[in-house]
């Protein structure tokens, strides 16, 4: 089958996982992986993927991270944190241990346990917004608390996977030495990226402006080029480079397009004011655009089809699946709704939906499955279904409790 054949299969499913999504209210993701999966098992896709669909699948996970740090106001985010730190830690924290001594009770070995509970961590930001914002929710103070909360679960996320992959792996030893030089390595990169944002990036002002030749580069001048025609070109570049060079410190691509996206302010778009367009929101659009309908979907329906069908191993880990679901379902909520009572001063309709919202595993998660599952093999089949069933369940969860407390929620209020 020629490689165009697959991408062209794909991209049918990515249009009728779209239309599905959009009648059932469910996110897409949860239809682009059954697409993948059903492919797969009818023949329709290979068993193996030639390399144009697992690096055009890779590119698409690293411009998803990109999209989704790069929609994030970082001034409306860093002013939010002392309300919402509690709700990032304790939300994050409960479900990790629950995932992580659950799996190790089942499969009786830390490095799955380890990765089943980074998979449980993080929460899906684009899938709650989009939840929220579908019944009317996401101009409020619950909907603000979530993001940023979400935002901070996930950066919290990406750095544990920056930490532990290289242990679970292999690739670092879990001895003082070895953790200390992966912290070394991902405080590094961190670093590095810091510097890019707050002294590379805007490198005509400050003392940088006075170097001979680095002086007058900053990002908008390279943002700006051919009248603003290779934006987009300019991010994704952007957004690769990064991801390359947290690729060179031992770390997965899409941590570096996240904190590339991350540090990509508004003010970097303010050129070409002649032609009266908001460059902006422009590229916004373009690579949401991008990430979330013809290029990422890619990823997630090739993660799919990494599930070859067998009914034995599913009837196997239903029950698991089922238990850690009710157990993550029940400790996300509890555990985001009393940190946001207590921590960041929300009254309980708001804590409650703030739990609700809290529920989502996407993105992130399926990256951690991707390199613990496929790249590193770290998790076995049966692992890895559980941790599929249990993402279908959490993000099923999300729509349908969220428009359940919208009611509750609107009575309280009034």
């Amino acid at each position: 089958m020629h490689d165009l054949t697959i991408l062209a299969i794909i991209w049918t499913s990515v249009l009728i996982a779209a239309y599905l999504g959009d009648k059932t209210r469910l996110t897409p993701v949860l239809w682009y992986l059954f697409f993948g999966i059903i492919l797969v098992n009818i023949s329709f896709l290979p068993k193996e993927m030639p390399v144009f669909i697992t690096d055009f699948a890779e590119l698409g996970i690293i411009i998803i991270m990109f999209a989704l740090g790069f929609e994030e106001d970082t001034t409306n985010f860093i002013g939010s944190i002392k309300r919402s730190w509690g709700i990032a830690f304790f939300g994050a924290v409960v479900p990790f241990v629950i995932a992580y001594f659950t799996a190790f009770n089942y499969w009786q070995d830390h490095n799955t346990a380890l990765m089943c509970g980074l998979a449980m961590t993080a929460t899906a930001v684009s899938l709650t917004m989009v939840s929220l914002k579908s019944e009317g929710l996401n101009g409020t103070p619950a909907a603000t608390g979530i993001m940023t909360s979400a935002v901070l679960d996930d950066i919290g996320s990406l750095a544990l996977v920056a930490i532990m992959v290289p242990i679970a792996t292999g690739e670092a030893t879990a001895t003082f030495s070895g953790i200390a030089w992966v912290l070394g390595k991902a405080l590094t990169f961190f670093i590095m990226v810091v510097i890019i944002g707050h002294w590379l990036f805007p490198a005509s002002q400050g003392l940088l402006k006075k170097i001979p030749v680095l002086g007058p580069i900053n990002l908008r001048g390279f943002l700006s080029i051919g009248q603003g025609e290779y934006t987009i070109l300019s991010l994704l570049l952007i957004a690769v480079s990064v991801g390359l060079l947290a690729h060179a410190f031992g770390f997965h691509p899409a941590i570096g397009a996240y904190m590339a996206g991350l540090v990509v302010h508004r003010e970097y778009f303010d050129f070409h004011q002649e032609q009266q367009i908001d460059f902006y929101q422009q590229a916004r659009k373009m690579i949401d655009n991008v990430a979330f309908t013809w290029i990422g979907p890619v990823f997630f329906v090739t993660l799919g089809a990494k599930l070859i069908f067998d009914l034995d191993v599913f009837l196997s880990v239903l029950p698991q699946a089922l238990f850690l679901f009710m157990v993550l379902f029940i400790g996300q909520i509890a555990s985001a709704s009393l940190a946001a009572r207590f921590t960041g001063g929300f009254n309980w309709p708001e804590s409650l939906m703030i739990g609700f919202g809290m529920l989502g595993r996407a993105e992130l998660a399926f990256v951690v499955m991707n390199i613990a599952f496929v790249q590193y093999q770290i998790i076995s089949v049966e692992a890895f279904y559980t941790l599929m069933l249990t993402c279908f369940l959490l993000n099923l969860s999300v729509p349908l409790t969220i428009r359940w407390w919208k009611v509750k929620f609107a009575q309280v209020k009034s």
